[in-house]
């Protein structure tokens, strides 16, 4: 398969994601948009064939990815995606979908820690 069927794939499920996201992604994306959190530019269901992840801030080398209980089960696949995601020079932080909704002003604490502090 060619990269650019890969990419347009991509594209495809980043948007369906983007109309489709759960109550934590929504929480969390109306605190990240617009720069909100410190200045940094946050896209969300940003594609990296053949992934896309549910957060990246380009300029800050950092993508989050939120997880819900269907993670529970894909420890290994979500290991392999951090690799991914990490061999191409990112930093990525995992939270729990109910972390976000239950301690939203902690997520952000820690998020804060990550854009002001420089990529190792």
């Amino acid at each position: 398969m060619g990269s650019s069927r890969r990419n347009s794939r991509s594209t495809a499920t980043a948007r369906k994601l983007r109309r489709n996201q759960t109550e934590a992604e929504r929480l969390l994306w109306s605190r990240l948009r617009d720069g909100r959190l410190a200045g940094a530019k946050f896209r969300r269901q940003f594609s990296l064939p053949p992934y896309v992840a549910d957060f990246c801030s380009e300029r800050d080398r950092l993508i989050i990815e939120q997880d819900g209980s269907q993670h529970m089960d894909r420890v290994v696949d979500d290991a392999e995606r951090t690799a991914f995601f990490e061999r191409r020079g990112y930093r990525v932080v995992r939270f729990w979908n109910n972390d976000v909704v239950e301690n939203l002003d902690g997520v952000l604490d820690m998020l804060l820690d990550y854009v002001t502090s420089p990529s190792p």
